[in-house]
């Protein structure tokens, strides 16, 4: 993010939030980012969603997931996170 952006708008928060969550953004573009958070509760909301389906995903086993959806999800994520 840019030094002179103060006040980003949602959807470069949105872009950014899972490199905030991962801890990978420089200290500036973090303070934005929470500066934002703060002020908007549609981003907030976002952010928790977020955080909801990271942690919902991380209880799944293999078995719980449709081999038809898993095959979707690998072609997905081989293809750059374009549907396939």
């Amino acid at each position: 993010m840019d030094d002179r952006d103060d006040d980003p708008p949602c959807n470069a928060v949105v872009e950014l939030l899972t490199a905030y969550l991962d801890g990978a953004l420089p200290p500036r573009d973090r303070q934005l980012i929470e500066r934002h958070l703060d002020d908007c509760p549609y981003c907030a909301d976002y952010l928790d969603q977020l955080r909801f389906a990271i942690l919902m995903a991380g209880t799944l086993r293999r078995d719980d997931v449709p081999q038809q959806l898993m095959d979707a999800l690998v072609g997905a994520f081989r293809a750059g996170g374009r549907a396939p």
